[in-house]
């Protein structure tokens, strides 16, 4: 194989396909890059088994060919490259050498003969909407999700589709993150659970453009996303999602709608106090038109401080995990948001006035 590119192209690719190689792998060509060059495209692969990651990058074909290599070590070797045009040579022993002006590196690889592609995905089932309406989508869900293996389910996110409306479901069993995105078209009905390392990284990789559209295939195993020169493909998490529908309600005591800005400055500046072992609650006392806000550290500091709501319903004081309520009001663009209450051992829901976007996050019990 012989070809050149320059060393954005090739950097930018690298990129892209790395966040599908494995960190730590008994098998070496989970810990490759493979670069398979054509008479047409160059294009650059990397699979996890869980994650397989594909590109294709501008460059030219001076003879085709393939080769696997370190994924660590020839990245680190390109990073370090001047930006200028890249020339990797392979041999019929794999060795490899890259040039650039006058730099000159060997490097050692395989034939990549045995290396994992990408598995084929049947593209009977899809569904598109824009890279911008994903991205957003993920960032505003994601933080909902489980890292515990144990409970396989909610380390991945519900994408439910029905008609012209995306839905997407987190939860950890402390919160639950609830998003609606309205799709262009209409399509048949659809219900994955896409791993939370998955659409991870494929927030990283998208631009993010409005009028980039990005396509996503679904079998009863694997997810594909297309894009540009970019293909990713994804295992499904298998089972029964949490039926989340009876854990949602309407009914509230207690309604306050209170400037977002206001209340996340406030809890943000609750969390000076406390450190992430003190699992010390905020405390809001919902009294009249003003909600009280007060924090105690572990050592006796605290803080203490009041805003102005609109309320509907009865007084009350709750406790709550000061870190979910800020994760769930760092991602709501409203000015003014709307949280409803039961009571003070029942969930608090926020939400916009055409549930586009909940929040359900469960109280702390406190010391009266």
């Amino acid at each position: 194989m012989k070809i050149s590119c320059s060393k954005q192209s090739l950097m930018n690719g690298i990129n892209i396909v790395s966040k599908a190689v494995s960190a730590k792998s008994t098998m070496p060509n989970l810990q490759c890059i493979l670069i398979e060059s054509s008479l047409s495209e160059i294009r650059l692969i990397a699979n996890d088994i869980e994650l397989g990651i594909e590109t294709i990058i501008d460059g030219n074909i001076i003879e085709a060919g393939r080769i696997a290599l370190d994924a660590k070590r020839f990245s680190d070797m390109i990073r370090k490259l001047p930006d200028s045009e890249i020339l990797i040579e392979t041999n019929a022993n794999c060795e490899t050498v890259i040039r650039c002006e006058k730099i000159k590196f060997d490097i050692s690889g395989t034939s990549g003969d045995d290396f994992n592609y990408l598995p084929e995905v049947e593209k009977n089932k899809s569904f598109t909407l824009s890279q911008f309406s994903l991205r957003e989508v993920i960032h505003q869900t994601i933080f909902s999700i489980s890292n515990q293996e144990n409970t396989k389910i909610m380390t991945g996110e519900l994408f439910e589709i029905n008609g012209d409306e995306l839905k997407v479901v987190s939860l950890d069993g402390h919160r639950i993150s609830i998003r609606k995105v309205q799709l262009k078209e209409s399509y048949d009905g659809i219900k994955v659970i896409v791993p939370g390392k998955t659409l991870n990284e494929i927030s990283k990789i998208i631009n993010g453009g409005v009028d980039d559209e990005i396509r996503i295939y679904v079998t009863d195993k694997h997810i594909l996303f297309e894009f540009e020169q970019t293909k990713i493909v994804s295992r499904l998490l298998e089972g029964e999602f949490y039926k989340i529908d009876q854990m949602l309600s309407n009914d509230y005591e207690t309604k306050f709608t209170i400037n977002k800005k206001e209340f996340l400055d406030c809890i943000d500046r609750s969390s000076l106090f406390i450190s992430e072992s003190d699992k010390k609650p905020i405390i809001l006392n919902i009294e009249n038109s003003e909600i009280h806000l007060n924090i105690i550290s572990a050592t006796g500091s605290s803080m203490n401080e009041t805003i102005e709501i609109k309320k509907e319903g009865k007084d009350l004081r709750i406790g709550f995990n000061p870190k979910f309520l800020m994760d769930a009001l760092r991602v709501i663009d409203d000015e003014e948001v709307n949280i409803y209450m039961v009571n003070a051992k029942s969930p608090c829901f926020i939400r916009n006035e055409d549930n586009s976007y909940i929040y359900l996050i469960l109280p702390v019990s406190i010391v009266a």
